[in-house]
């Protein structure tokens, strides 16, 4: 893989992960409505629940890229190991900015 596919593929993971936190969370708030719930409380509560759960879809949904990283850092070949591991961090970095966000969006905009 080119520099310019594992960039790309660090940008799509952040953005797909960024994605689920926030359409989960927006959605799930357009249910509380309908049901009669405070939307901001069960947004707050989705974003924080659904946060792992973005990783995980970011980064494939399975278990392999775990096992990848094990097999790499076993045979001692560091660099897919460095290039995984950035992968899941842009991912996290995706899921808990999309959860700030929506933390932020239902406090009202305040600064804390």
């Amino acid at each position: 893989m080119g520099t310019q596919e594992i960039i790309a593929s660090w940008i799509t993971n952040f953005l797909v992960a960024f994605g689920v936190v926030l359409g989960g969370s927006l959605l799930g708030g357009v249910g509380a409505v309908l049901s009669l719930q405070a939307p901001a409380v069960v947004m707050q509560l989705l974003a924080e629940r659904i946060k792992i759960w973005a990783l995980v879809v970011a980064i494939g949904g399975t278990i392999d890229p775990l096992r990848e990283l094990e097999s790499n850092v076993l045979e001692g070949h560091l660099s897919p190991v460095i290039l995984q591991v950035l992968s899941i961090l842009f991912a996290f970095l995706g899921a808990h900015m999309a959860t700030s966000l929506v933390m932020w969006i239902c406090r009202g905009g305040d600064v804390p």
